[in-house]
């Protein structure tokens, strides 16, 4: 074996050093076959090598605590590349001869082996041995067809080819066990970083997943084509208007014997100057500049606070856009009013066009509806919002984007 091998290794170098460039086309995808077949060959001889030393013990002889720990050493793997390989090894040994031949011979590959042999064990757990021996002929020649990921998809209806008898009743039993992991793999894991932000990560079960979808990919899609956003960070907006839509409904459960709510402590001189930052009720902190902006809905309440620490406003009526006041703003905006926004009202902020912290009035006059991607952006950027002679607001470009600044207006909302 070592002499074959060594033999290989040198043929295989001599192809390298051929220049590529040289060959036709045709011969191109000729050696690219033959390459991608003598790849699984290896790996179905690597394999069976690994299983041999695990099967030995020859890993814990050499003093490594387990066959994955010594290959990670020997062949400079990751630790979960090495569990892998040693996984596989097993599988394979176990697969059905067809399957080891069929990636001894090039024509699978090693996820397509773990594909066909997990479907196998299925089947033979759900109709018998009979079934599982008809399966792996159909899921091999499948294999010659279709990648791992779709050979697993058509494995969930193998036995209709091979037990159509069985196959609706083992199809709904596969459908409840499947059910029945979602439920127990359900899970959500909040870390918080060192700067305050939070790294999400979990698995929603199917039910979950499908009201999750639809409650954020309306809010993904570009704005404009303006919006520069990436595809990470619009469902990040879109998670976050959504926790703003239900803090307003007033509907979560209290806290305390509160309503569910934001609060953001800062002192009043800071706010109005910009200066210094605000506290989150979480110990976290955020710029004068986002609690501003903050400021704006009812959906977060500020405890400005007077030098004497003594609280001056923690979310009064006359500062909130709420009630009759948000009713004829909705009346009269119908939605986002930043131009070419098609965002409805239940997704909007009331937003002061002269800020509040500046000594504007919480009035008709001084409001006017935005989205939560918009809000942030009339907030971080040169767009100036007036009301115009008719009282609908409209958009004053910066002269970056228009010399000219030219006002604009959305006219999404607008009604015959």
């Amino acid at each position: 074996m070592i002499d074959a091998l060594e033999q290989a290794e040198a043929r295989v170098a001599a192809c390298f050093d051929t220049p590529a460039w040289a060959a036709g086309e045709h011969d191109l995808v000729a050696a690219l076959d033959a390459t991608h077949r003598l790849e699984q060959r290896l790996a179905a001889v690597k394999l069976s090598l690994v299983r041999e030393l695990d099967g030995r013990g020859t890993a814990t002889a050499q003093g490594a605590s387990s066959t994955a720990v010594w290959l990670r050493d020997r062949l400079r793997l990751g630790v979960g590349a090495a569990r892998r390989l040693v996984e596989l090894a097993a599988t394979l040994d176990a697969a059905p001869p067809a399957v080891r031949d069929a990636l001894a011979a090039g024509t699978v590959d090693a996820d397509q082996v773990r594909a066909i042999a997990g479907t196998v064990q299925t089947v033979r757990t759900t109709a018998g041995t009979e079934a599982a021996d008809k399966s792996v002929g159909v899921l091999v020649d499948w294999a010659t067809q279709f990648d791992a990921t779709l050979l697993r998809k058509l494995g969930t209806r193998i036995l209709d080819h091979v037990a159509p008898d069985v196959a609706d009743a083992a199809a709904e039993a596969a459908l409840r066990a499947s059910e029945s992991r979602a439920a127990r793999d359900r899970h959500v894991t909040v870390s918080e970083q060192p700067d305050g932000r939070l790294r999400l990560t979990g698995i929603l079960d199917t039910e979950a997943a499908a009201a999750f979808r639809a409650a954020i990919d309306p809010l993904t899609t570009p704005t404009g084509p303006d919006d520069t956003r990436t595809p990470g960070q619009r469902r990040h907006d879109a998670l976050a208007d959504v926790c703003r839509l239900a803090l307003r409904t007033g509907e979560l459960p209290e806290a305390g014997g509160d309503l569910a709510q934001v609060v953001v402590t800062t002192s009043y001189d800071g706010l109005t100057r910009q200066l210094g930052t605000g506290a989150l009720d979480t110990g976290l902190h955020l710029s004068a500049e986002a609690v501003r902006r903050l400021a704006c809905d009812a959906s977060i309440l500020p405890a400005v606070l007077g030098g004497a620490g003594q609280p001056l406003d923690i979310g009064r009526q006359r500062r909130l856009i709420t009630g009759s006041l948000r009713r004829a703003l909705v009346l009269r905006d119908r939605g986002c009013g930043f131009p070419g926004c098609d965002r409805p009202p239940r997704w909007c902020d009331g937003h002061h066009i002269r800020h509040w912290t500046d000594g504007g009035p919480t009035s008709l006059d001084n409001a006017v509806l935005l989205c939560g991607h918009h809000h942030r952006h009339v907030h971080h950027s040169d767009w100036v919002v007036r009301l115009g002679n008719d009282g609908h607001p409209e958009f004053i470009p910066p002269a970056w984007l228009d010399p000219d600044r030219l006002p604009r207006r959305n006219h999404y909302h607008r009604r015959n």
